[in-house]
Parts: structure tokens; sequence; C-alpha cells
């Protein structure tokens, strides 16, 4: 009886457990608790930390000191609009990618620290903003026309225990 309740446990729980496991590889916890995930930008590897909410969205990359050459921030919306971003406490020099609703990179602008006049998308479909450090777009070869993977995007919005279908993905 002993045995077959362990076998039951074991066959029950461990599957479950082992999808977990093979995600969490793509995923890992820096020391201040954010949650970055691998993640591709064309053919380059990044990390991401995704400001899908509201608030993590307000926030930002504000009170940062520091961030790696290959992370940054992927912000998603819920649909592809004209955006405008600012660097209200934001203490890293960052270059601003806006994306399409197909995932394509079709803008990059250079944003400085504590600017607070925004800075413009001239497009009227984004949907997707990935902040780098400045210059990080040029130093790992990342151009106009690299795409992100939506499916991915619905991975990562998935593990956070969000509907993709409220981002239209």
């Amino acid at each position: 009886m002993k045995a077959n309740v362990i076998f039951f446990c074991l066959a029950f729980f461990y599957p479950s457990c082992k999808e977990k496991e093979d995600f969490t590889k793509l995923a890992s916890t820096k020391e201040n608790k954010n949650l970055f995930f691998d993640f591709k930008i064309g053919d380059v590897p990044i990390k991401v930390e995704a400001a899908v909410l509201p608030e993590e969205r307000s926030r930002g990359l504000m009170f940062r000191e520091s961030m790696d050459l290959n992370e940054g921030m992927l912000f998603v919306f819920e649909k592809g609009t004209s955006q405008s971003f600012w660097m209200k406490n934001t203490r890293i020099p960052l270059d601003i990618g806006y994306l399409s609703s197909s995932g394509v990179l079709l803008e990059i602008h250079k944003a400085k620290p504590f600017e607070t006049s925004g800075v413009p998308s001239r497009s009227n479909n984004i949907k997707f903003v990935l902040e780098l450090n400045a210059d990080a777009y040029k130093k790992l070869g990342i151009s106009i026309g690299s795409r992100i993977s939506l499916k991915r995007v619905f991975e990562i919005i998935e593990y956070r225990d969000l509907n993709p279908s409220d981002y239209n993905l």
C-alpha cells in the first residue's frame, strides 16, 4: 500500500514539476528579485524583464543603477498604437526600440537619464517596446527589421499567470 501511494505521488506530481523545471531554465532570478527571461531579437540572445501590467510599465527601469549589455526590459501592450517613453527617475542612458504588432523592430531612439519630455514613436502601430542600454542595439548588432518571437512573448505572459489573449497574442 505504501509503495502504491509513493508511486502514485511520483507519477502524478513529477511530470508537472519537470515541466516547470524546464521553463525555469529559461528564467533566472537576479539579486533584485526581478525575473529575467531568455529572449532573442533577431538572432541575438538577450535577457529581458517583462513589463506587462500597467504598474510595471509605469515603473519601467526607474531607479536602476546599472544593467548588463545583454539585459533589457520588454514592455508589452494590449494593442498597437503610438507610444512615448520618458526617463523620469531613470538613471541609465537607454536605447528605446519600438516594435510593431508583428514583432518587427521599426525604430530605435536615444533616451537620456532623467529626461521627462518623452521620446515619441513615429509609428502608430507599436505594441512592444524594448529598452536596452545606450548603444546596445549597435554593439549587439541588432538592426531595424529584426524580429522578436511572438510565441516567446506568449510563453512569458503565460508563465506570469496572465492571459495572452488580453494582449491579443
